[in-house]
């Protein structure tokens, strides 16, 4: 049975319709005849939603307690028993309740589309793991429930289910969403017109992401080569030279005039041929256009128009910015230059804009290098040079009536075969020496036209003329392949040292890497491929680009990596001198991927080591502190039973009182247990509401001496968004310990204070304090500093404290008191439109 097709409506805010929109195409494949089934929708009371229940079977849910409540989640079982053609499942961020079958939602979703049904769902911008961040910066709330963005990405259709701020506030002020008593804090907080807009823009964008997605992959499947202007992308062609500054901040500010426009920078390395590329200036120009949101290219391309219009066209883009050239008019000789060539041979889908700065026609810096590969054009010209060129200056000096003489004949034709050979190298020079002496010999040459020479001189002189023709031409060749090797090998070392860069900058991507072998070499696909031993199979460790090969025997080029790993590469075959650079490649390939498994075997082996020091600790723990408190107790049982003594009532009050005191820590010391267990293995899973801090604080001090704790919090003071239980705990604790290191001539202080969107509750002691380095380790579990009395715990509640505050989004930090002492600051975060009216008198008490 195949795989089923998952489908999901993406919303940009709660109530834009989602629900609504998969419960009206349920409806519509019903009508179709469509087995669908309704496996769990959450209609939230909404009448308009709950109405469109109508009409559809709706399977039973299961129901699981938790912590004396009675919840109910979609029973997974039944809809595979009753095995419908498609399935609708709300909310596929959701969190199942401790007991379920699967922790997430979306993972009852895979079981579902693994076993063929398809399956409709719904999902809001903010509940992707990517944007928590960015949702919690724009609205100030934390996501808890999210959904991995590959779950999502992987769904077979997405749909965006949009509203504008104004009209989904319109809804919910006509109460199509929240009850009216949740109206007015609904639309003052969360849905605001700001907020709204800004979540609006993260799904538009997202879903842009995902549909040009699509359409790379479409244009890869069909070979499509040509620009489908469906989205703004501006490459950058880059020298190297000062200029590239000027064209990235210009490419820039195209890209701001469009919204969600791409900047591509890309610089070529000809391998026939550079210019004077400064790789101080390439790192710069690097830095400057990662700074303004784009991406940078390094690729190798014999012809830099034809290399700059493939790498455009193959990322889809729409314009390209050069820069107006640096030559000098004289340089001009050489060509019409890469910008004319490249709006010339863009074609109508791509938009060329050529920019002017301030290093227009002031040179390159250092002539054009020049190669053997000199190209079809170059070497026509050279043999028409070497082999027309002659006979028609034979022509020319027999039409003049005053012959200049055999010597200065023999130096213009000379000059021919030096034409020839620096235009078309060896060969095009020697048939120019070759023909330009039979026409000396023939036409200027006593007696003139035989091939007889009688003047001992003519011959020696046409003889000498034939010897410096080969040998200017040979020494010019060489020259020209010597450059063509250094050009070649600068090329090369500005590869290998960008990528000796990216390992002392500590790169350790491994598809970053195989992204930059495929663009430098052209390839359409890049994999690096593995196996155990010579007769297992070949898996693939990393790729990337459409297609990969699955064997080294099926790529146009495979570098072997070792004997049982190899580099293979799709699109075209290379030629010999590029395996060298690509044999770099292929190791820091390797490199990068052992290195990848060590750290995770590190991080495995720290892990276990953590595991094992808190285990040796805990025993520690549970040998002398459980062990101390159970030993006071059953002495004073074993006295309150003995018949041999007989016991005042104050001594039995007394021996009742060390019983309860055990009892007492043994219940803290077992709670702090659970609850470092529970951080550990992180269960803990606060219920964050708005709450008063006067209304936790004054009962977490119930359990320190009275008179002990100073109190100040005032009543203007923004209610805070918390867990009330985990906050009391952590509040407990921490005065616990600040009254217990107190030395006690004074009363440890408890103050709060609001600044920004923060609440800060300051607990301050005045005992000995603890050094700068022992600050954070005082937060590890087990950990007592050095003046902790004899049996004061096994030094867990810090930990449990901090851990609890991470946990409902605040933080807990050590600092020094002025004077001498310590002061922990618990930092919260203040509610939404949480302040209240000010009071006429503070709320200051003494505990």
């Amino acid at each position: 049975m195949g795989r089923g097709i998952l489908r999901i409506y993406l919303g940009a805010a709660p109530g834009v319709g989602k629900t609504y929109a998969m419960l009206s195409e349920a409806h519509r494949r019903v009508e179709r005849g469509t087995d669908c089934v309704v496996a769990f929708v959450e209609h939230h009371d909404r009448p308009r939603t709950e109405v469109m229940l109508h009409g559809l079977e709706l399977l039973s849910r299961r129901e699981l307690e938790y912590r004396g409540t009675v919840f109910t989640e979609m029973d997974v079982e039944a809809v595979l028993e009753r095995a419908p053609a498609v399935a609708l499942v709300d909310e596929l961020a959701h969190t199942n309740v401790p007991g379920s079958r699967n922790a997430k939602r979306w993972q009852d979703v895979e079981e579902l589309l693994r076993a063929g049904i398809d399956v409709i769902s719904t999902v809001n911008i903010q509940h992707l793991e990517s944007l928590g961040d960015v949702v919690e910066s724009i609205t100030g709330v934390r996501q808890r429930e999210t959904v991995p963005d590959e779950v999502v990405r992987r769904a077979d259709q997405i749909e965006l289910v949009d509203m504008s701020p104004q009209a989904l506030r319109r809804r919910m002020a006509h109460g199509n969403i929240y009850r009216p008593d949740k109206m007015d804090a609904a639309l003052s907080n969360y849905f605001r017109p700001g907020n709204l807009t800004a979540l609006r823009e993260l799904a538009l964008l997202w879903v842009a992401d995902r549909v040009d997605e699509y359409l790379q992959q479409y244009r890869g499947e069909h070979n499509i080569r040509t620009t489908w202007q469906a989205r703004e992308r501006i490459v950058v062609g880059l020298t190297g030279g000062p200029e590239g500054r000027t064209l990235i901040r210009r490419a820039s500010r195209m890209a701001a005039k469009g919204s969600g426009s791409e900047i591509l920078a890309v610089y070529i390395a000809r391998s026939d041929g550079l210019t004077s590329a400064s790789p101080k200036e390439l790192a710069v120009q690097r830095t400057l256009v990662e700074d303004l949101g784009g991406t940078f290219h390094h690729v190798i391309g014999d012809d830099i128009p034809a290399a700059l219009l493939e790498f455009a066209r193959g990322v889809n883009a729409t314009q390209i910015v050069l820069g107006s050239s640096r030559r000098k008019t004289w340089q001009y000789i050489y060509g019409p230059g890469v910008g004319a060539t490249v709006a010339r041979e863009s074609g109508p889908d791509l938009d060329v804009h050529i920019v002017t700065h301030e290093e227009v026609a002031k040179g390159r810096g250092l002539p054009m290098a020049r190669g053997a590969r000199l190209g079809r054009a170059r070497i026509i010209w050279g043999w028409l040079v070497g082999v027309v060129g002659p006979v028609l200056l034979a022509v020319v000096l027999r039409s003049m009536e005053d012959a200049p003489g055999l010597a200065n004949d023999v130096l213009l034709f000379l000059f021919l075969t030096v034409a020839a050979a620096l235009l078309g190298g060896l060969r095009p020079a020697l048939a120019s020496a070759a023909v330009g002496s039979m026409l000396l010999n023939y036409w200027f040459t006593p007696p003139t036209h035989t091939l007889t020479v009688q003047d001992p001189e003519n011959l020696v002189a046409i003889v000498i003329f034939f010897a410096v023709a080969v040998a200017v031409s040979s020494v010019v060749d060489l020259a020209a392949r010597r450059t063509h090797q250094a050009a070649r090998l600068r090329a090369e070392s500005e590869i290998l040292s960008f990528l000796a860069g990216s390992v002392l900058r500590g790169e350790t991507a491994l598809d970053a890497l195989l992204d930059r072998v495929r663009e430098t070499f052209a390839m359409e696909s890049v994999a690096l491929l593995e196996r155990s031993s010579d007769v297992e199979p070949w898996t693939c460790a990393g790729s990337v680009g459409p297609a990969p090969v699955t064997r080294p025997d099926d790529a146009d080029v495979d570098m072997p990596v070792g004997d049982n790993m190899a580099l293979a590469l799709s699109g075209r075959v290379l030629p010999a001198e590029d395996r060298r650079v690509l044999g770099a490649f292929a190791a820091q390939a390797a490199v990068v991927l052992d290195r990848q498994r060590l750290v995770g075997e590190a991080e495995q082996a720290r892990r276990l080591a953590e595991g094992n020091r808190i285990r040796t600790a805990l025993l520690a723990a549970v040998s002398h502190d459980l062990r101390t408190p159970l030993a006071a107790i059953k002495a004073a049982v074993s006295s309150l039973r003995s018949d041999d003594v007989a016991w005042s009532d104050e001594d039995e009050a007394e021996l009742l009182e060390g019983i309860e005191d055990g009892a007492d820590r043994l219940d803290h010391l077992v709670g702090n247990l659970l609850d470092m267990s529970r951080l550990q293995t992180g269960t803990v899973t606060p219920l964050i509401r708005e709450i008063d801090l006067d209304e936790v604080v004054p009962v977490a001090l119930g359990g320190v001496p009275e008179g002990s704790v100073d109190l100040d919090i005032p009543e203007t003071l923004p209610m805070v968004a918390v867990d009330p239980g985990l906050l009391e705990r952590v509040v407990a604790n921490i005065v616990e310990n600040a009254v217990k290191y107190n030395p006690g001539q004074e009363p440890v202080a408890v103050a709060a204070s609001a600044l920004g969107g923060r609440v800060e509750l300051r607990v301050v002691d005045r005992g000995r304090g603890v050094p700068d380095e022992a600050k954070e380790r005082i937060f590890e579990p087990f950990q007592r500093y050095g003046d902790a009395p004899r049996g004061a715990g096994v030094g867990l509640g810090l930990a449990v404290s901090r851990g609890f505050a991470e946990a409902m989004g605040g933080t807990l930090d050590a600092e020094d008191t002025p004077g001498g002492g310590l002061t922990m600051v618990l930092t919260l975060t203040a509610a939404p439109g949480g302040i209240r009216a000010e009071a006429e008198l503070p709320a200051r008490a003494t505990s």
